[in-house]
């Protein structure tokens, strides 16, 4: 990953930082801070190309063994060398806000529910939630698995608390990019046994043949099952062995090339869990813009914690260990707060609401009231855009075919504690088709979960620092 200084567009402001103002010729009018948003760059950028052939995504960061920085490659789903099936910009946006509006009404159902399912033994898996719900996976990695090692894409995901993917024999397997893995060819791979105390970690287990069975169930229907083994992971010549990962023998859905989801949740079982003194339960990740040639970063241990980085405190959830939230108290636009209680973002007793980052879904969700009181105060400032009809999941959109940059307010994320996230305009304003029109990417949710979603988390370096409890945003940027 390279280093590089914070970007106008990109700022990490204290709340008592001040902001910038101009008048205007005729009124004493105070103007918000804004930015310049490049209109022609970005439609240029999402033109639908050919995908080259797939290519290694690993590297290694030698260090000591308290000090191990692994990093890969982090590239989002649209590069994959399979999923060439779109025409236009257009569709593949419809079909991104599809998986996503599914990613989050199965995340407000699991969080904004009842806790802890109760199963009854006959129905034998855990309901888990996965950014692959109905192929919703977003961002993907390429690492080595078994001995020696077989490269295969994974999808990465914050909220998973499990290493799985499709395994030969497959009695039921969905189309992937990569042949299946064989465990036979794999020297390192190890069935655990039902008596196994690794077994006996997964939430809901079975036994057949005294080895240990798994079933992972997603909203939709979509499922894996199969054999949990140790098995050896690389990264680059990293190599991480003894691994608990789920072998799917019988995997349903639409999961678009990958072979099967590196979980990177805050429970025992995730990959970041396992390795837990290995890196120190430290690890980052910067998403790139969908459009840019550039790839992201996922990094392991440690040193993967930059300095300068504004860190904010995790909030931990008792009833879902497995989501990263955050203490989120207000939103502004144009460096001005806008008035909303800060109790719409507050984590329950009882473990519902609050405010989730998550790898797997695109949009940020808002409270409806905190959303409608935020897409006005916007709309307010974008006065002199001409606007456009609604699309999909958003209703604040804009035409902007006939403009080469326009000057747009800048929006922020207020943090319990003093940071303030001020996003780049791509982050917020997207492209919904090839001919410049653009929408405000917020959504409204009707429960009290807000998610802070990849679409503004691109391009920020962002770091989880399990250990201490913090999630640190910038310095750099990718």
């Amino acid at each position: 990953m390279t280093s590089q200084a914070l970007p106008l567009t990109v700022v990490l402001l204290h709340l008592l930082s001040t902001t910038t103002a101009t008048t205007t010729t005729t009124k004493s009018i105070f103007w918000p801070d804004f930015q310049l948003f490049n209109v022609k760059e970005t439609l240029e950028g999402i033109k639908i190309k050919p995908k080259p052939g797939h290519q290694e995504l690993l590297k290694n960061h030698n260090g000591s063994e308290t000090e191990k920085k692994w990093e890969i490659k982090l590239d989002h789903r649209d590069k994959l060398p399979s999923n060439n099936r779109f025409h236009n910009h257009s569709h593949r946006f419809h079909s991104r806000m599809e998986r996503d509006v599914r990613r989050v009404a199965f995340l407000v159902r699991r969080l904004s529910c009842c806790g802890v399912t109760n199963y009854k033994e006959e129905d034998f898996g855990s309901e888990v939630v996965s950014g692959m719900d109905k192929g919703s996976g977003e961002y993907f990695v390429r690492i080595g698995v078994g001995s020696p090692p077989r490269s295969q894409y994974m999808v990465i995901d914050s909220g998973s608390d499990i290493v799985w993917l499709q395994c030969k024999p497959c009695s039921q397997c969905y189309k992937q990019f990569d042949p299946l893995f064989d465990p036979t060819a794999s020297a390192s791979y190890t069935g655990v046994s039902c008596s196994s105390t690794v077994c006996n970690r997964i939430e809901n287990y079975g036994c057949h043949a005294g080895r240990c069975w798994y079933e992972v169930m997603y909203g939709d229907g979509s499922y894996t099952k199969g054999t949990l083994a140790l098995e050896t992971l690389t990264f680059g010549q990293t190599v991480v062995q003894d691994l608990a990962i789920g072998c799917g023998h019988m995997n349903q859905g639409m999961f678009t090339g990958a072979a099967g989801l590196l979980g990177l949740g805050g429970g025992s079982m995730s990959f970041v869990g396992q390795l837990g003194g290995q890196i120190g339960g430290a690890f980052s990740y910067c998403l790139v813009t969908l459009g840019t040639r550039a790839s992201g970063s996922l990094v392991f241990g440690r040193r993967a914690l930059p300095v300068g980085a504004a860190w904010v405190p995790l909030v931990r959830n008792p009833q879902y260990p497995t989501f990263y939230y955050v203490g989120l108290s207000g939103l502004g636009v144009g460096g001005i707060r806008v008035p909303i209680s800060e109790d719409l973002f507050q984590l329950t007793e009882l473990g519902t609401g609050g405010v989730v980052m998550d790898t797997g879904t695109a949009v940020t969700r808002l409270p409806t009231v905190a959303y409608q009181a935020f897409r006005d105060t916007f709309i307010a400032q974008t006065a002199n855009l001409p606007r456009a009809s609604g699309v999909s999941i958003f209703d604040t959109c804009y035409e902007l075919s006939g403009f080469i940059d326009v000057r747009v307010p800048t929006v922020s994320f207020y943090f319990k504690g003093g940071p303030i996230l001020t996003l780049p305009a791509s982050n917020f304003l997207i492209p919904v088709d090839e001919i410049g029109t653009f929408c405000f990417a917020f959504a409204p949710t009707a429960s009290g979960l807000s998610i802070i979603g990849n679409i503004q988390q691109e391009g920020i370096q962002i770091s989880f620092d399990g250990a201490n409890g913090f999630v640190g945003f910038g310095p750099n940027t990718c």
